[in-house]
């Protein structure tokens, strides 16, 4: 039996170019240029910190579907879907601010082992943990974020970026403090209240 003999299909026909390589067209650290009315230094900074920020966002975030999939006990649906919740709210957060730091002309960071790199929020164990310490966890998280983003939100302002500025303020510490609230009331202990 014969088969066919092999044809090779035109460029022009629709076939992927698979299995490509080539190096980094931008660096990460590094900026390309953008008529943003910024100038260079602040655009810089602006990424380096909103980098920062967006990296423990990304761990905040998988911290809380961690928990969310490892929640226990009779507060169990609640929580879970209070921590779902928070998780898509922070999910939005990263892509904003991943948005923010490209439409200045850097490099977000993206990749997980990087983040894991970049981040300040430690590593939880690779187990479960009773439920007021995976919510203390997040609250250490959000905490962290939190100081992070106001100070940056300040320095940027000072250096004339209202827009990084506005991001930082009404989504990061406005969602996180929201987030925080939420969170803190699952701890009180509800045996010391007195009617």
């Amino acid at each position: 039996m014969q088969t066919a003999p092999a044809t090779t299909l035109p460029h022009d026909s629709g076939q992927p170019l698979l299995h490509q390589t080539g190096a980094e067209t931008q660096p990460f650290g590094t900026l390309k240029q953008l008529p943003v009315g910024l100038g260079h230094d602040t655009r810089m900074y602006a990424c380096q910190r909103l980098n920062r920020v967006l990296a423990d966002t990304q761990i905040l975030y998988a911290l809380y579907k961690k928990h969310h999939w490892l929640m226990r006990g009779a507060t169990f649906y609640s929580l879970h879907l209070m921590l779902d919740k928070h998780a898509d709210e922070q999910l939005a957060l990263v892509d904003a601010l991943a948005e923010r730091v490209q439409s200045l002309g850097g490099v977000a960071v993206g990749d997980p082992r990087h983040v894991a790199e970049l981040t300040s929020v430690p590593r939880p164990p690779d187990g479960v943990e009773k439920v007021p310490v995976m919510l203390s966890r997040l609250l250490d998280a959000h905490e962290r974020i939190l100081i992070d983003a106001r100070d940056a939100a300040a320095r940027l302002s000072a250096e004339g970026d209202e827009g990084s500025n506005d991001l930082l303020v009404s989504q990061i510490v406005r969602t996180g403090e929201a987030q925080v609230w939420f969170l803190a009331e699952h701890l009180v202990d509800t045996s010391l209240v007195r009617v």
